[in-house]
């Protein structure tokens, strides 16, 4: 086993939030061990918005403090910085590797904003902060692109997750931390896309 209890309980968290499975993230929050909700929780909490959207999250927010909370925060997780573009850019490279440039010019063809929007939020103002793993975080978005079908950005997050660090083990050991929570046909689906883009 590759990922740690608390690795999988983070992708259960990702995905209960992901499909607004309340009680699910309520039973997470309450068996949380001594020490837990961390600064690793509260990173892939605000994580999520980027694939279930803020509605989601907002609700997350509020079922997790009247369970217990997400922890105090440290005044670190609280500094801001003026351009996020530089390290927003410089994760986007390491998970799209050679396609960084392609993808980049397919974004700003949907839209130029679009484009600034995922490398300067995204990946610059979320992805890109301390608290979780690059590797880690991948596995979370691998985890709530199964569960939400979204076939093209999972490949692209699978792939993601390797070039940052993430084993084979660790891909397949995340959906099965999840397969409990799917719909059968949804889970078979994404583990056959995980398996052919890793």
């Amino acid at each position: 086993m590759t990922l740690s209890p608390k690795d999988r309980r983070l992708i259960r968290v990702a995905v209960a939030i992901s499909l607004g499975n309340w009680p699910l993230l309520r039973e997470l929050r309450g068996a949380a061990p001594a020490g837990e909700p961390d600064r690793a929780w509260r990173e892939l909490v605000l994580q999520t918005h980027l694939f279930a959207g803020f509605p989601r999250v907002v609700e997350a927010c509020e079922v997790i403090a009247k369970a217990g909370g997400l922890g105090p925060i440290d005044a670190d997780e609280l500094a801001t910085e003026v351009d996020f573009s530089g390290p927003g850019a410089e994760l986007f490279g390491s998970i799209y590797a050679d396609q960084t440039e392609r993808v980049r010019q397919t974004l700003k063809d949907y839209h130029p904003t679009l484009e600034r929007w995922i490398i300067g939020h995204a990946y610059g103002r979320v992805l890109s902060r301390p608290g979780l793993s690059a590797d880690r975080r991948e596995l979370a978005a691998v985890a709530c692109l199964v569960a939400l079908g979204q076939e093209r950005q999972l490949a692209s997050h699978v792939r993601g997750a390797a070039r940052v660090g993430a084993t084979k083990e660790d891909v397949f050991e995340t959906l099965d931390a999840i397969e409990e929570f799917l719909p059968a046909e949804t889970f078979a689906h994404g583990k056959r896309v995980v398996a052919k883009f890793l």
